[in-house]
């Protein structure tokens, strides 16, 4: 059976609707959302089936969004259409089949059970074995530079089936919607559908297999590239000479400001930096990821919009962007980070819950309540104190009563029959993973 036939066959259709509606995600330009994929197969499956096969299945071009970047910039997406969604799936899971084999054990981004941590523990076992020289590599605009004519050379080693070839094409220039209007695209491809993971790593795979014809150790993530060796000498060679081999073989283009020869600790690889603890290396977050955790939280935290919201409401979307970014960063030494942001996180939750309450007779009441109730053993004098003082909430929130009434273990507080949720506790969630 051709490669066409595997990828239309009922089985595997019936795979990529499945996994296009686990991913759910936005519509594209023809407004048609996951949830109506089911019906309109129903009636339109064989006509789709029947012009992929002819070769006059013509993809809808991708709606184009933007998603904030850490450095302030923004990284274009293309969301293609539901339908074109499930046909680029099918053709990713059985490209996916003949290339997975195929593919550097190097090489570890949109790829099955692989992860960033798995590159970031494989740079760490470089950096032990003493290859303490690191080239980061830094493509420009990689998706969007990738030549069409290439990559179709590429597959073509691979997959013989000219109409398979053809549709893949086609996705390739389906053009972009923006504003309403369409623009052509003779090169790359969008961000945001199924097929664009897969054909990168295809693309990028010539390049695996050239650092693995000269010997070299290196970690790839997608289009992040760190190359290791061990001496300042042969890193600058190695540099130069990947460098050019990019950008004659692959016609790709390398950032002549962003590829350096760095050490460890200057290095940035997938949002981590690394650093030397007796004589073995460790990786922490770079401090503009720490930083760009205390904006998430802070645009949740902005008061007007923090008082609007229930409790439990404020801790959930806290607890979303903690937890997330934790957990992903969990791998790196950052004990003293986590322990002075969740301060900073709780004083700024404090000051929202003062807000809350208002009036200080209302403050002196639910502090004496807790007080109380917990047993904290405050007088009434220093409680009516603290609620009626002319301090500013920011100042007020600092105060020993209140840090010690709303401590880390109160605001912490779950109870799921009650529907009471609790604050994450940044350095005891971090020392759990």
């Amino acid at each position: 059976m051709e490669l066409i036939g595997k990828i239309l066959s009922e089985d595997n259709l019936n795979e990529a609707i499945k996994k296009v509606k686990s991913n759910k995600g936005a519509h594209g330009v023809d407004k048609m959302s996951v949830a109506q994929i089911d019906d309109y197969l129903k009636v339109h499956k064989k006509e789709i089936v029947s012009s992929i096969m002819n070769m006059t299945y013509k993809p809808q071009p991708v709606r184009r969004v933007y998603i904030p970047k850490a450095n302030g910039k923004k990284r274009p997406l293309g969301i293609p259409t539901v339908v074109d969604r499930v046909i680029q799936q099918a053709i990713a899971q059985e490209l996916s089949k003949i290339y997975e084999p195929l593919f550097s054990n190097s090489s570890y981004g949109f790829r099955p059970n692989r992860s960033a941590h798995n590159a970031i523990e494989k740079v760490l076992e470089l950096l032990n074995e003493g290859y303490e020289w690191v080239v980061d590599l830094d493509i420009e605009k990689y998706f969007d530079t990738v030549n069409h004519d290439k990559l179709i050379s590429i597959l073509r080693e691979e997959v013989n089936d000219k109409t398979t070839l053809h549709l893949i094409r086609k996705f390739l220039r389906a053009g972009v919607m923006e504003n309403g209007l369409i623009s052509s695209n003779s090169e790359g491809m969008p961000q945001g559908g199924p097929l664009s993971p897969i054909l990168s790593n295809i693309y990028l795979n010539k390049f695996d297999k050239e650092l693995e014809s000269r010997g070299l150790h290196f970690v790839r993530y997608a289009d992040d590239a760190n190359i290791l060796v061990k001496s300042e000498l042969s890193a600058n060679r190695v540099m130069k000479s990947v460098t050019s081999w990019l950008e004659r073989k692959l016609f790709l283009k390398v950032s002549a400001t962003k590829t350096k020869v760095v050490r460890p600790n200057d290095s940035n690889f997938l949002g981590f930096t690394f650093l030397k603890r007796s004589d073995e290396w460790k990786c922490k977050p770079m401090d503009i990821k720490v930083q760009s955790l205390y904006d998430k939280c802070k645009q949740i935290l902005i008061r007007k919009k923090a008082i609007a919201m229930t409790t439990d409401t404020l801790f959930t979307k806290l607890n979303e962007v903690v937890r997330g970014w934790i957990n992903y960063f969990s791998i790196g030494i950052m004990k003293s980070k986590m322990e002075k942001f969740g301060q900073w996180l709780r004083h700024k939750v404090r000051v929202v819950i003062l807000k809350k309450w208002k009036k200080p007779k209302t403050i002196y009441k639910n502090l004496m309540r807790m007080n109380l109730k917990f047993k904290n053993r405050f007088s009434e004098e220093d409680v009516y104190k603290v609620a009626n003082s002319r301090l500013g909430l920011y100042r007020k929130a600092t105060g020993n009563i209140i840090s010690f009434i709303l401590n880390p273990k109160i605001l912490s507080y779950t109870d799921k029959k009650k529907g009471i949720t609790g604050l994450v506790n940044p350095l005891e969630y971090y020392l759990s993973k």
